[in-house]
């Protein structure tokens, strides 16, 4: 073999190897832990950040059910001001996360959503609860549920297998305005919406840099518009972008 022909030989095993890791690294989105750790009672966040290491968390006893019934207790509670990072939530998750005022979820995923996989609560319109980072599967209802008022932020997030990403509460007692900010999400079918607001009580919707695989009919629908209600269940009233309320154009989603 000639000099020339041997380098000419030795980039393209280069070249074959650089591809190779490229496509492992993007691969390799999910975490899959060796650590598994049971949770019998929920494990409360009552300050500064709580780190996972990326263990697999799942629920125990009275958390251990699997179920979709309402009302059901979290693997974490987050009091205001904390965060909450390299988590896994493993199955079942019973009620997931829960946010009692301004929080942050960093690098945590759901393998299996419970009954939803992170409910916002709160009080305080000027409140935000930040996703940055993570997935989650298997949500037959909703992923994030927003109960209390304020911002929610979801970035840079992974979903599939799923009813809605979001959704403002349709039927709480008490209704407030809520506002949801999501960026540079990728959903994958199946799949019914990404997000659904209660225009009557004035929720917002920005969607930006949205990625969505598999959905060649369009039948994820992006911004879903509700009347909500304090008693009863709620009315889908509309779907789409607007200027008030679903606020995004084509060029914010793109099919895959």
């Amino acid at each position: 073999m000639s000099r020339m022909i041997r380098v000419v030989a030795v980039a393209a095993l280069a070249v074959s190897a650089a591809a190779g890791t490229a496509a492992s690294a993007s691969a390799a989105t999910w975490p899959n832990p060796s650590t598994n750790v049971p949770v019998g009672a929920t494990i409360k966040v009552t300050s500064g950040t709580y780190d996972g290491g990326l263990k697999r968390f799942y629920g125990t006893g009275d958390l251990g059910s699997g179920g979709q019934d309402e009302g059901q207790s979290p693997l974490f509670q987050l009091a205001n001001g904390t965060t909450l990072k390299n988590v896994v939530l493993g199955s079942p998750a019973a009620d997931g996360v829960h946010c009692l005022g301004t929080c942050t979820l960093l690098n945590v995923w759901w393998e299996d959503v419970g009954e939803d996989a992170a409910t916002f609560k709160g009080t305080s319109a000027s409140q935000t609860m930040t996703i940055d980072g993570g997935g989650a599967r298997k949500a037959s209802d909703k992923v994030f549920q927003h109960n209390g008022p304020g911002t929610m932020y979801i970035r840079n997030f992974e979903v599939n297998d799923f009813g809605k990403l979001y959704r403002s509460c349709g039927n709480c007692k008490t209704q407030y305005k809520r506002n949801v900010v999501v960026d540079n999400v990728t959903a994958t079918v199946p799949g019914k919406a990404l997000v659904g607001i209660n225009t009557n009580y004035g929720d917002t919707a920005k969607l930006t840099r949205i990625t969505i695989v598999g959905d060649s009919s369009r039948k994820i629908e992006p911004c879903q518009k509700y009347k909500g209600v304090t008693s009863g269940e709620p009315t889908k009233i509309g779907s789409g972008p607007d200027s008030t309320n679903c606020l995004y154009t084509s060029a914010n989603i793109t099919y895959r």
